[in-house]
C-alpha cells in the first residue's frame, strides 16, 4: 500500500508554530501537494464537488491540519472511557462505512497538531479516575495509521501510554504502514488492532484498502513486536459463501501468528446494519453500490441513540455467531471475543 498523498493540505496557519504542523507543511510543499491556508479546521471551503460523488471523493483526498480546541474528550463506550482526538475520518472509501453519515458530504481528513495539549488533559483523565485504569481510544472516527508517516502522532501516542501505568490505549486500521511503531518502548500498554475482513468483501466493498493478506502481514510485524493484539472482523455479511471465505479468513489469521503471538489476541465481532439515513447516503456516492440494502431482509431495532436501524434477523445473527465463536475458539483457543453485535 503506498503512502496516502493528499490532493491539496489546507492550513490553520496558527499549525505552523507546532513542529509537527510545520513538518506536515514542508513535507506537502516538498511533495508539491496544492497547498493554502483557511481560517478554522471547522469551517472548511476550497474543496470542489457540485454532486454528492465528487464532493466525498474529493473530501476523501483533502487534508487539513489544525488545532484541537476543545480539550474535553467525549466519552467513547463500550470499549474505552474516552476518544484521544488525534485524526478525523479515513483515507478508505468503504461503501458501508458509518462515518458516512456523520462526517458530512465531504468527509475530509483532519490531523490535529497540537498533540502535547492533548496527552496532557489525556493524563488529566488519568488522574482524575485514579487508581482506576483509564482506557483511550484513538480511532473513534478515523484510521489515523495513513497519515501517521505525515503526522507521528500515533508514536507519541503509543511513547506515551508506554510510562503511563493506570491508563491503556488502543486503536484499530485497516492499513499497513506499521514499521515505524515497531521500535517504541509500548510496554504493552497500546493494543494494536487490525479490522479485518473476508476477501470478497474487501475486494468489492472496501476501496482504497489494502487486501487480506497485507492486513495479516502487517499483524505479524505487530504480534513479534510485542504488542497486544486484537481484531475486529465486521462487518459481517451473511452471503452463500460466507461460512467458507470466513472460515479461510480465521485459519489465515491463526496460521500466519501461530507462534508470533505473546498474548492471545482478543475479537469483536460486529455484523453489517445500516440505518435509513445511511442507506439514503450510501445510494448517493454508490448508486451502482451491491450491499445488501433491502429492508425486507432484515429486522428493525431500536438503538441505544433514539434511531433505529435493520439488522439481521434472529436466526441468521443466531447461525454467525455460533459459526464465529467456534472457529475462533478452534484456532484461537485462549482468546476472548469481546462482544458480537
Amino acid at each position: 500500500m503506498n503512502v496516502f498523498v493528499p490532493k491539496r493540505a489546507l492550513f490553520e496557519k496558527e499549525a505552523l508554530d507546532y513542529p509537527i504542523g510545520k513538518h506536515i507543511f514542508d513535507k506537502m510543499q516538498e511533495l508539491g501537494v496544492d497547498t493554502s491556508f483557511i481560517g478554522s479546521h471547522n469551517r472548511v471551503t476550497g474543496i470542489p464537488g457540485k454532486t454528492p460523488q465528487e464532493a466525498y471523493f474529493e473530501g476523501k483526498r483533502t487534508l487539513v491540519v489544525g488545532l484541537r480546541r476543545t480539550l474535553d474528550f467525549q466519552t467513547c463506550k463500550p470499549s474505552a472511557h474516552y476518544q484521544l482526538p488525534l485524526v478525523t475520518s479515513c483515507i478508505g472509501e468503504c461503501e458501508y462505512c458509518y462515518l458516512n453519515t456523520t462526517l458530512g458530504k465531504k468527509p475530509y481528513i483532519r490531523v490535529y497538531v497540537n498533540i502535547d495539549e492533548i496527552l496532557a488533559r489525556a493524563k488529566e483523565y488519568i488522574n482524575k479516575r485514579k487508581p482506576d485504569i483509564t482506557i483511550f481510544e484513538g480511532s473513534a472516527t478515523s484510521d489515523p495509521l495513513p497519515v501517521e508517516p505525515y503526522t507521528g502522532l500515533l508514536r507519541e501516542s503509543i511513547e506515551f501510554f508506554g510510562t503511563e501505568k493506570l491508563s491503556l490505549f488502543r486503536f484499530v486500521t485497516k492499513f499497513t504502514n506499521v514499521d515505524s511503531l515497531l521500535d517504541i518502548n509500548h510496554n504493552s500498554r497500546t493494543t494494536f488492532r487490525f479490522s479485518i475482513n473476508a476477501d470478497s468483501v474487501i475486494r468489492r466493498f472496501e476501496h482504497r484498502t489494502p487486501p487480506l493478506y497485507e492486513r495479516i502481514t502487517a499483524a505479524v510485524k505487530v504480534a513479534s513486536a510485542g504488542f497486544p493484539l486484537g481484531f475486529i472482523i465486521g462487518p459481517i455479511f451473511h452471503y452463500p459463501q460466507w461460512e467458507r471465505e470466513y472460515g479461510q479468513m480465521v485459519e489465515s489469521l491463526a496460521e500466519k501468528l501461530f507462534d508470533k503471538l505473546k498474548t492471545p489476541p482478543a475479537f469483536e465481532l460486529i455484523t453489517h446494519r445500516f440505518t435509513e439515513r445511511a442507506k439514503r447516503n450510501i445510494l448517493k456516492v454508490f448508486p451502482k453500490t451491491q450491499l445488501p440494502l433491502d429492508e425486507g431482509e432484515r429486522k428493525f431495532k431500536y438503538g441505544q441513540f433514539g434511531y433505529g436501524k435493520y439488522i439481521y434477523p434472529k436466526d441468521k445473527m443466531t447461525e454467525m455467531k455460533t459459526f464465529f465463536e467456534e472457529k475462533i475458539r478452534e484456532n484461537f483457543p485462549d482468546s476472548d471475543i469481546l462482544y458480537f453485535v
